[in-house]
């Protein structure tokens, strides 16, 4: 075995470890509290406590709304607030369908449990909002890999196909939830399409 396949598989179990230690640190993130209503596969209907949330609209195509909007409430939660105060991360962040948003992208994190809008800090920035969301009831249906424009349009339309079987009747657009740093490798990753429906 030459020096160069050794290097290539030492920096690829590096990158497999790397991983797994990641991956194992955003399943101790905070995620919303829901009760599960139904489970059938991938597909889910959950029903959402009342959360808060840091938002941002983003003028751009997906890709790029998607990391300028993290960057922004990132920043707000590294703390770029009135207090300077760092609050605990979150999964996951959720954004627009790119099927949906016709180029202006709602990027949100959910803020911890411990939190209401009372007691947060003020954003520096202009551009990320803090409110109250009721995300009420919620079709999902879970996949892995990167979230690309080209594979949430296909679970999205698994979602959509599912749910007209399933006689459901939806309110406003399809969302994409992901639960992992961008670092992640794609074996590693978990993702969502989430839509609110009617109870």
């Amino acid at each position: 075995m030459n020096k160069t396949v050794i290097i290539f598989v030492v920096v690829i179990l590096g990158l497999i470890c790397f991983n797994m230690v990641w991956g194992l640190s955003n399943s101790m993130l905070e995620t919303p509290k829901y009760k599960l209503i139904k489970k059938s596969g991938s597909f889910e209907i959950r029903q959402y406590d009342p959360v808060v949330i840091a938002k941002t609209q983003v003028q751009s195509a997906y890709k790029e709304a998607t990391s300028t909007g993290f960057r922004r409430i990132a920043n707000y939660i590294f703390g770029g607030n009135d207090k300077n105060v760092e609050i605990a991360m979150t999964a996951p962040v959720i954004t627009d369908s790119p099927e949906d948003a016709n180029g202006s992208y709602e990027v949100l994190f959910i803020m911890p449990s411990a939190y209401d809008t009372n007691k947060l800090p003020k954003p520096n920035s202009p551009n990320v909002e803090i409110l109250e969301r009721e995300l009420g009831r919620v079709a999902s249906i879970s996949f892995g890999g990167w979230a690309t424009s080209a594979k949430i349009k296909t679970y999205q339309q698994k979602l959509s196909k599912w749910i007209y079987n399933q006689q459901l009747q939806t309110l406003g657009n399809f969302k994409v939830a992901q639960y992992n740093s961008p670092w992640a490798l794609p074996p590693f990753r978990h993702n969502e399409i989430l839509i609110k429906i009617v109870q």
